[in-house]
């Protein structure tokens, strides 16, 4: 199992080629994200969640970070590798969220050495996210939380963040091993939220090229 713990500006050759392979065996797929995700070797959770279906979402897309961890680099990194033309900016605020974006991808994992570089403590993080959702929600856009630091991305900081994220999203992604403790699918199935979880944060990109059906 892959962790993804440090800022990754660009994934290595190797593993593009192999993922491209797996994302060329998923773009016929017209039944599911998980369908296309299971191309690549994708996991599940042991909570049972609605599967994403293509063409959930729309661009315009915008992702930001909730929790400022560098993840937000990796899912900016993936959405390219996806095909997918995303404006990112980590310290998004509900003021520069408008209605001409129609996706908001949350990247969501906490670090206290990016809310330090960010100027920000962790309460202003959070009131910041809760802001940008109620935001979203009002202007109807849809919002996908991602969850790809793996066990990393975990314990008490990040979890402050993944519960209003999560709650929030109206479908999500997530490395299945960062979850082992069910938190994040016991959100997802209470508010049956469309998901999908993969073995490693590669895998994500097919489930990105069938939520947007590209």
């Amino acid at each position: 199992m892959k962790k993804l713990i440090a800022l990754a500006l660009t994934l290595s050759l190797a593993l593009t080629v192999s993922l491209l392979t797996a994302c060329g065996s998923s773009t016929s797929s017209a039944a599911s994200a998980s369908s296309a995700a299971a191309a690549s070797g994708s996991a599940s959770s042991s909570v049972d969640m609605p599967e994403i279906t293509e063409g959930s979402c729309e661009a315009p897309i915008v992702v930001t970070s909730i929790g400022q961890s560098a993840d937000v680099d990796i899912v900016d990194t993936l959405c390219s590798k996806a095909g997918l033309t995303v404006y990112t900016k980590a310290t998004l605020s509900a003021d520069e969220l408008t209605d001409q974006y129609k996706t908001l991808i949350l990247a969501v994992g906490g670090s206290s050495k990016g809310l330090g570089a960010a100027g920000i403590d962790a309460d202003q993080e959070l009131t910041r996210t809760n802001d940008l959702l109620a935001k979203a929600k009002d202007l109807g856009i849809t919002i996908v939380a991602t969850h790809t630091g793996g066990s990393a991305r975990r314990g008490t900081l990040s979890d402050k963040f993944i519960t209003p994220a999560f709650t929030a999203a109206n479908l999500a992604i997530v490395v299945s091993e960062g979850d082992s403790d069910d938190m994040m699918a016991n959100i997802l199935s209470a508010n049956n939220t469309p998901s999908a979880y993969v073995d490693q944060a590669t895998d994500v990109i097919p489930v990105l090229k069938t939520m947007f059906g590209a």
